[in-house]
């Protein structure tokens, strides 16, 4: 028996995928053409990375591939670029963020213990040669982190407060409130 299965898995990737939809929220449309650098992708660009690359875990798995050496690595590339370019407006970004989060979370929440236990083969050359499925699957998690880390950055950039700076930012205040009152009885 392990501690952390399908359903924790969900759960936490619904946390990560609601963090990022609530920084698509707050963002103003007109921002979403904002690039920190030539060749960095824009903010909505991003986002629809995001929405889009849980697509690839979800192919891989439903699909029980037991070897990455069986994608069609350019055929698919070439497919989740075009879904990602078809997404042009801020709706449509948070729609897809939405959809393909909750899709992707009830994915992972059926998934049984032996199923996250199965290893898959990496592409020739990699290490570790093979991961499991859990460790996979998790990468999802990690990777939608990573490019929300870089929403955050691009948010400060345009003078924006990231969401979770504020939260913390209310709790120190409010700790600090709350010492200073205990002081005073």
């Amino acid at each position: 028996m392990t501690y952390y299965g399908g359903k924790e898995l969900a759960a936490s990737f619904r946390t990560v995928r609601n963090n990022t939809i609530q920084i698509a929220e707050e963002i103003p449309e007109e921002s979403y053409s904002f690039k920190p650098s030539p060749d960095s992708r824009s903010i909505g660009q991003t986002l629809a990375h995001i929405a889009m690359v849980t697509g690839f875990q979800t192919y891989v798995h439903e699909n029980q591939i037991d070897s990455l050496t069986k994608v069609n690595f350019p055929e698919y590339i070439q497919k989740s670029r075009a879904e990602e370019d078809s997404l042009r407006t801020k709706a449509e970004i948070v729609a897809a963020l939405k959809v393909d989060g909750d899709k992707f979370a009830q994915f992972l929440e059926g998934l049984p213990e032996s199923f996250l236990s199965q290893s898959v083969g990496m592409m020739p050359g990699a290490q570790p040669a093979a991961k499991s499925r859990l460790e996979m699957l998790m990468s999802a998690k990690e990777h939608e982190m990573h490019h929300r880390g870089q929403l955050m950055v691009m948010q400060r950039m345009l003078g924006l407060t990231p969401h979770l700076t504020r939260q913390m930012q209310e709790r120190m205040a409010r700790q600090a409130a709350e010492a200073a009152q205990a002081a005073t009885r």
